[in-house]
């Protein structure tokens, strides 16, 4: 009996040891969707992961959760569009998340619809406005969209309810005012075999004042084998991300016959990025027409200007010009000229950067002096460098040679100290 009293008290426990791992075996062979597409996503194999979650869908439509997963996945695509639509559709079903509303903010901004963007963080920040996150991602888009003042609100708000946070703090720091303008001085000098050396003064002004408008102004002094000039030159540039740069310019000068009565010039600028090669990581391309009105003579400039950026912060580019001569009781001349340039860095230490450049020029690639038209060649050969001492503040330098026809020579050097403020 009592051998089979404990018999039967094995077989139960048997039984309900059995029993216990039957769920277990059966939550093991259940297939994790989340898992697997987050390994999907991990792996960028968007198409995968999109086939795991239409197929969750079709077994439950109306899942939030399987939705905004969806969602998320169709983000990380770069599919905007129809991630938006299909936030739209899951706050029709709920609209007590703030998680959807700030997904559907961040589809919204990296579309460029800011309003929209602003409006879902509303949202948001009603339903749970003790959010750190939430306050973050409104300023990011109220600093984006130039609303600075309410920006730094915003940051701070988030700063206030997580002092942890390295994105408030870094957002407040963005925000300390950025330098807009920079102040250039500086000093040329022209060093001749056949004539007095020529001498130049200079001062300018760049002031960027939102991403798409810049203006630059300048005044420069000459003096030229006894004879003073000088001349002031101002120009604005209207920045497009998907068109380019445009710049529109004109100088007037004192001239005393050595440097130009008035000018005009414009520029086209677009630049590219490139992925596709690990030689080049972007190009840029300037198209630019320059007008020069001499006492005595006539001169157009066609120039175009390609550059490479290369990797390591190193660039090489290369500027054709063609140039159209008119003296007068003349005919008409044309003439070609070009530079090619090589940057390169040479030091680092913390916040100071050296970096340096040589070059290369042949034909008459100055118009903007007297010396520098008429009929002759020349060969320039030189180089330069810039010294960024803080990050306001920087020395460029530079020195060329240039042997022109009739065994004339030009050395030239020059220095400028420029701030940001």
């Amino acid at each position: 009996m009592v051998a089979q009293k404990h018999t039967a008290i094995l077989a139960r426990t048997l039984i309900f040891m059995w029993l216990g791992c039957v769920p277990v075996w059966g939550q093991q062979t259940v297939p994790d969707w989340q898992a697997e597409v987050r390994r999907d996503a991990d792996a960028k194999d968007w198409a995968g992961a999109l086939r795991i979650v239409d197929r969750e869908i079709t077994l439950a439509p109306q899942d939030v959760d399987v939705l905004a997963w969806r969602a998320r996945i169709l983000t990380w695509a770069g599919k905007l569009s129809e991630a938006e639509e299909q936030y739209l559709e899951i706050l029709k079903i709920s609209a007590n998340d703030p998680d959807n509303w700030l997904g559907l903010s961040n589809v919204c901004f990296r579309q460029g619809k800011t309003q929209e963007a602003l409006n879902a963080l509303d949202h948001a920040i009603e339903l749970d406005p003790k959010r750190a996150d939430l306050h973050e991602a409104r300023a990011r888009v109220l600093r984006a969209a130039g609303n600075q003042d309410s920006a730094r609100i915003e940051f701070q708000r988030a700063l206030d309810l997580n002092p942890t946070s390295g994105d408030a703090r870094a957002g407040l720091l963005s925000l300390r005012g950025e330098a807009k303008h920079t102040l250039q001085v500086g000093q040329d000098a022209d060093l001749f075999n056949f004539a007095n050396a020529n001498n130049d003064e200079w001062v300018s002004l760049v002031s960027q004042w939102t991403s798409h408008w810049t203006t630059s102004f300048a005044g420069d002094l000459y003096q030229r084998g006894g004879v003073d000039a000088g001349k002031f030159v101002g120009s604005v540039t209207g920045r497009e991300p998907r068109w380019g740069a445009l710049t529109l310019g004109a100088a007037i000068g004192h001239d005393n016959g050595v440097i130009p009565k008035s000018e005009a010039f414009f520029e086209l600028d677009h630049g590219f990025k490139i992925s596709a090669t690990k030689f080049v990581r972007g190009v840029e391309f300037v198209y630019g027409q320059h007008w020069y009105w001499y006492s005595t003579a006539r001169i157009l400039t066609l120039s175009g200007t390609g550059i490479a950026y290369l990797p390591r912060d190193w660039t090489l580019s290369l500027r054709l010009t063609g140039a159209r001569s008119a003296f007068a009781g003349t005919g008409a001349d044309w003439r070609p000229s070009g530079i090619s340039r090589l940057g390169f860095p040479l030091a680092r230490w913390g916040e100071q950067h050296l970096s340096g450049n040589v070059f290369f020029a042949v034909g008459t690639e100055s118009f903007g002096e007297v010396d520098q038209i008429g009929q002759f060649s020349s060969q320039t050969y030189g180089g330069g460098f810039r010294y960024q001492m803080t990050q306001t503040q920087f020395v460029i330098g530079y020195a060329g040679f240039q042997q022109r026809t009739q065994d004339r020579k030009d050395t030239s050097f020059g220095l400028s100290y420029g701030i940001r403020f």
